[in-house]
Order: structure tokens, then sequence, then C-alpha cells
């Protein structure tokens, strides 16, 4: 493994941009490279220091975040900033996805499934990983928007993310919002962050996956099946069978472009309610 490291900043990405134009490249193109390489980034941080290691932590957290075909495009266009910034043996490879472009069957998480790791976690004491699966799979978010579940909205009912370079409104089920209101009266969480370390930091998602992992054994579930993107899978395909309403899922997941304007002036968020209520996903 190559030990290459460089830096990056903006100025670099404005000259991407005309790398991009004078291979004449689509507008369209330009557009998504450059939006995908400002996602880098943004994972990168201060300081914008790159190596392989960084590289394939990025890549990992793609396949966690994004759908398979999302992330390979996404790295597609980093590949091609790092050809353009002379670091081409740092390019990373494709994630391989099945040719018949199924679901691996033997990596999805039934129901019965989740709610035993639910039920072992809080056997074995470990309320907050419990409760941190149970908000995941209600509500069908990612990791990283967990730290936007704060006790000062649990009232209304309603969080507002902010992710991908966009605000969302995540519904939280009537069920989902006692147990989040009494989780947090228990331990005394009376404002900011819900979920978060002994120090007051946010939980980080190589934490929960090991927490998860260590349930898994005592739940007798398949460790290959527990990872928190698959609790996102297990709702969206619950709430998919129920509805068959791809339209208000997109939405929920925040896979739509629509503007989040829209939900403020028609009857979205209580059909989100009714239908997020229906599911009766978790136990009361």
């Amino acid at each position: 493994m190559t030990n290459t490291t460089f830096y990056f900043s903006e100025k670099d990405i404005r000259e991407f941009r005309y790398y991009l134009q004078e291979r004449e490249n689509a507008q369209a193109t330009m557009e998504k490279y450059i939006r995908d390489v400002r996602n880098f980034m943004e994972y990168v941080g201060k300081g914008r220091k790159v190596d392989k290691e960084k590289l394939l932590q990025y890549k990992q957290w793609l396949v966690e975040n994004y759908a398979i075909s999302s992330a390979n495009s996404m790295i597609v266009a980093l590949n091609q900033f790092l050809i353009f910034k002379g670091q081409g043996g740092l390019r990373l490879k494709r994630i391989r996805t099945q040719r018949n472009g199924m679901l691996n069957v033997d990596k999805t998480l039934e129901r019965e499934e989740f709610l035993r790791l639910v039920r072992t976690a809080r056997g074995q004491g470990k309320e907050q990983i419990a409760m941190i699966m149970e908000t995941m799979c209600a509500t069908g978010i990612r990791v990283s928007e967990l730290k936007f579940f704060r006790v000062e909205n649990l009232k209304s009912g309603m969080i507002r993310v902010w992710n991908k370079g966009k605000y969302r409104i995540v519904i939280l089920p009537e069920v989902l919002r006692k147990k989040l209101l009494a989780y947090a009266g228990k331990h005394r969480i009376r404002s900011g962050m819900i979920f978060c370390t002994r120090t007051g930091r946010e939980k980080n998602r190589s934490n929960i996956w090991r927490e998860m992992k260590k349930i898994s054994e005592l739940a007798g579930v398949r460790l290959e099946k527990v990872f928190p993107h698959n609790l996102r899978h297990l709702f969206a395909r619950t709430f998919y069978k129920m509805t068959k309403d791809l339209i208000n899922l997109a939405d929920i997941l925040g896979h739509s472009s629509v503007e989040v304007t829209r939900i403020y002036t028609s009857d979205s968020i209580n059909e989100w309610r009714r239908n997020l209520d229906r599911m009766e996903i978790l136990e009361e």
C-alpha cells in the first residue's frame, strides 16, 4: 500500500473544473464531479490531508450511507480528481455488486431479528444502543443523522436534518417519540443531543457498529446482517410493503430533490405520520 500523502484546497477544486472543461465534459457531468469532490472535502474536514487510509475510510462511509450505484459514481468522480492531482496510484476500486441486481438475501435483516437485537441489548443493560437501533429502524435515518436528534425537538416530533447539502425533516412515529422522551427523562438528558458519548461527543459509526456486533452474537443474529445501514434497509422494505408509495418513501429517506418548503404547503407531514404509525415496527 502506498504511503503517498497530499493536501487539497478550494483552489484545487477550481482548477479541477478547468481541467474538466478542457476535457470537454458535459456541464452536468462537471457539476456532479465537483459536487462529489466537495462531498469528499467535507468528509476529510480540517487540514484536508489525504492518504490511502483516508480514502479507504471514505469508501466504507459511502457504502454505509449511499446506494451502491451512487457510491460507485462518487468513486468515479473522486478517481478523476486523484488523476488530476497526479495521484492516480491512490485510485479506489469500485464496489462490486451482484450482476442480477438482486439484494443479497443472506444479508437481509428481518423484523424478528431486529426485535431480537433490541431485546437482547436491553437485557444486557445496553439501553443506549437499543434506543439507537429503534430510532434508526423506525425513521430510516442514516447514522450521521443521529446527531440532529435533540431533546428540544421531541415535543414537536419533527427533527430537522442537514445532510448532503440540503435540509429535510424526519418525522417521529408516536411510539418512538414517547420512547425517546422516556429515555431522555430516565437519563436526565434535558437538552442537546440525545445520543452521545460519556464525554458529550456524538456517537460515531464505528462505535455503534461495534456495539451492534457484540449484541448480535448474544442475540443469535448472523454478524453479516448486523450493520447500521441495514436498519435503514429494513425500514424502507417495511414501509414500501405496507404503503407501495415510493414517492413518500423517497421523501422520508431524503432521496427526493423536491424543496423542503413543499412539505409545509401540503398534507405531507400528516401523511408521513399516518404511514409511519401504521408500520408498527417497534414494540410498545
